[in-house]
């Protein structure tokens, strides 16, 4: 029902800031540059998949691509619905990474913006999260996917109580 989403995510506390609709400022950008922006993926990309291998290889079982309880326009990556993870793997570029983000040098005030409205609403996520009792868990998509498998796989652990991450740890 329509009215369900609201009321559910009036319930958690949690409003999706509005869209704003206002036609950019700025020339439109080259059809080669529209191109490649468009073939940027929003799920399945190379390390969302190594990652998924890795948890998947150590038996443990996961939602993917999963819209928020708050607001189903949102997605988390990876999501183990029985101890309340939601896990993102963010993009270095799309989410403003401090070691590998380089501001681009071509419509350099958009993509400031672009880039810290993506931050607040990662904040805004983590934060509506939380206080719903979940646990959020962001990596950056430089990472290792074994590193990324460990940290969440330990934090799996310590959600289910300590429990193994294997086929009956889900």
């Amino acid at each position: 029902m329509p009215g369900e989403a609201a009321s559910h995510r009036r319930l958690l506390g949690c409003v999706a800031p509005a869209v704003s609709l206002t036609p950019p400022t700025e020339p439109p950008v080259s059809l080669a540059t529209r191109r490649t922006m468009q073939a940027n993926r929003g799920r399945d990309t190379v390390p969302e998949l190594a990652l998924r291998s890795m948890l998947h290889q150590a038996g443990m079982r996961f939602r993917v691509d999963l819209p928020l309880p708050f607001d189903r326009r949102r997605r988390a990556d990876i999501v183990f619905t029985r101890v309340g993870l939601y896990v993102f793997l963010d993009g270095c570029f799309w989410h403003g990474c401090p070691e590998h983000f380089v501001t681009p040098k071509t419509r350099r005030e958009f993509w400031v913006a672009k880039i810290e409205g993506n931050r607040a609403r990662d904040r805004d996520t983590d934060r509506c999260l939380r206080e719903a009792g979940l646990a959020v868990l962001r990596i950056w998509e430089h990472t290792l996917p074994s590193d990324a498998a460990r940290l969440v796989a330990d934090l799996y652990a310590e959600l289910s109580g300590g429990g193994a991450t294997g086929s009956h740890g889900r």
